[in-house]
């Protein structure tokens, strides 16, 4: 059985309809947000039970909890080749996130609610040396955890083969890259591979890695947390990719044929789609 804490995460999991079994919210306890938790667990037919706070905390194993605490049913993690839709071709979104070695909690949900805010389909995480989604991890991705799949993998090295083999381009994120993260072309299918805290990527995945790149920094700074370098590239994809179908746009209303501008088109939407 695992535990929600906190007002987004259980708000999130009933919303997702999650196999919630039962929500515990501390006597005294009132407001707007609380009682939509009620009004989702009884509209999912989840049981809603008030329990004094000392209860609570004991539930929840902290006194951090905001005064709600959701017990769920156990779900084992996606297959890769359920979150690659398994027809041999990239899933709608085309971009998944694949993480080697991250260890941190925090940063794990922080990463899962940034994919999902990128359109990612998916995350992608080893079984061994790495956190899972823990409650931390859950808690911290403020209810995104409830919303995008993670896949367990064995081997990731090994599991990038078969998402090469599925059209995906594979991108690794090491700050000692020559190449910057914007020099290349993001806007087809994209796994982006980002390494653990303080260790980066392991020298067999990035080996497997099309290209790797490099966030540039100034000053003193070297690298990023992990969680922030995923936000800098994934919303980079999602700009480019923005940036596509403008152009493509363009080029349908026949203001641009190719690389050459249509005298009849205007110039501004030429820049703007560039």
């Amino acid at each position: 059985m695992q535990k929600l804490t906190g007002i987004h995460a259980v708000r999130e999991a009933l919303a997702a309809r999650r196999p919630v079994q039962s929500v515990l919210i501390a006597r005294g306890r009132h407001g707007d947000r609380l009682e939509e938790i009620v009004r989702l667990a009884r509209r999912n037919g989840v049981s809603v039970r008030f329990e004094e706070r000392l209860q609570v905390d004991r539930a929840a194993g902290t006194r951090d909890h905001q005064g709600v605490v959701a017990l769920i049913a156990t779900e084992a993690s996606v297959s890769l080749e359920e979150l690659l839709g398994g027809d041999g071709s990239p899933a709608a979104s085309g971009l998944l996130v694949l993480l080697d070695g991250v260890e941190d909690p925090q940063n794990l949900g922080a990463i899962i609610r940034t994919a999902l805010a990128a359109g990612a389909q998916g995350v992608v995480i080893p079984e061994r040396r790495a956190v899972g989604l823990t409650e931390a991890a859950v808690r911290a991705s403020a209810g995104a955890a409830a919303h995008l799949r993670v896949a367990r993998v064995t081997n990731l090295a090994r599991a990038m083969e078969g998402i090469k083999e599925a059209g995906y381009w594979l991108v690794g994120l090491d700050e000692r890259a020559e190449k910057h993260y914007t020099e290349i072309d993001l806007s087809g299918p994209v796994a982006l591979a980002l390494g653990g805290e303080g260790k980066g990527l392991h020298q067999l995945v990035k080996d497997r890695c099309d290209f790797v790149v490099s966030i540039p920094t100034s000053g003193p700074v070297r690298s990023l947390n992990v969680s922030v370098a995923a936000g800098v590239v994934l919303f980079e994809i999602v700009r480019q990719r923005a940036a596509k179908r403008r152009l493509g746009a363009l080029k349908n209303t026949g203001k641009i044929r190719g690389d050459i501008i249509d005298p009849a088109g205007d110039e501004a939407d030429w820049e703007a789609g560039r």
